[in-house]
């Protein structure tokens, strides 16, 4: 059965929106009426520019509000997650771990390229975790080591190496122009060129990193907003023995 949700801004299903954008124009009257004729072109009914303030002399922001009468099913969607399973607590997931391989899992991560941002992968490695979600480096049944920021991909891959781990964590937090998924997409291919993608589980962490998006460049999962640490463990000791399986 159809569960078809809308919109909500002052009654519900009214189809009111707020809408931010940048356009290279001059901030005024003009400006305003442009930025409200683009949002009206987009399919909405209705549109009021609210405010615009100039970037530069050529920039202006603007935000409206639109309205739509479009709707979704939202029976119909589909999470895009890296498993359906719930995640583990820690507790549980260290006694996977020793049931299921009486030895401590292995896992690397970093920020790698010229991404100086290490609030995603700290979240994620550090012992104190993010809220009220203890990191990797608290987990007894892991090794957990955190290579920071600014990691060339040579780098992590060798260090992966040395240390024989089961997984690697890449956080990429800068996307400007997509170079997130250039330095992602360069991870695999050292790795394919080495023979080694199938060494390793390999993940793929940050702000605008969905599952989709890094198993369509050969990671085997990617974490993004509203992940925990709980979630990557759950995922690599599971995965890792679903290898062990094959």
């Amino acid at each position: 059965m159809a569960n078809i949700v809308r919109p909500y801004g002052d009654t519900l299903d009214d189809g009111k929106v707020q809408l931010s954008f940048t356009l290279p124009v001059p901030d005024g009257p003009k400006g305003r009426e442009a930025a409200r004729l683009l949002v009206l072109s987009w399919g909405f009914k209705e549109c009021e520019v609210v405010n615009s303030a100039a970037v530069s002399d050529d920039f202006t922001f603007y935000v409206a509000y639109g309205k739509t009468e479009i709707g979704v099913d939202y029976e119909a969607a589909r999470a895009d997650t890296a498993s359906e399973d719930a995640s583990m607590g820690m507790d549980e997931t260290c006694a996977f771990v020793k049931e299921r391989f009486g030895r401590k899992v292995v896992i690397v991560g970093a920020c790698t390229g010229f991404d100086a941002h290490t609030v995603g992968i700290d979240a994620i490695m550090n012992m104190k975790g993010y809220n009220h979600h203890y990191g990797l480096e608290r987990y007894s049944m892991l090794e957990a080591h955190n290579l920071g920021a600014q990691i060339p991909n040579e780098r992590l891959i060798e260090f992966a190496e040395k240390v024989n781990a089961d997984a690697i964590l890449i956080s990429q937090v800068v996307t400007q122009k997509d170079v997130h998924v250039q330095n992602l997409v360069n991870f695999i291919e050292l790795l394919e060129a080495k023979g080694e993608r199938g060494r390793f589980i390999c993940i793929a962490g940050g702000p605008r990193i969905s599952n989709k998006l890094a198993v369509e460049i050969g990671y085997d999962a990617g974490f993004g907003k509203g992940c925990y640490a709980d979630h990557v463990a759950t995922f690599v000791v599971k995965k890792l023995a679903e290898k062990a399986r094959e």
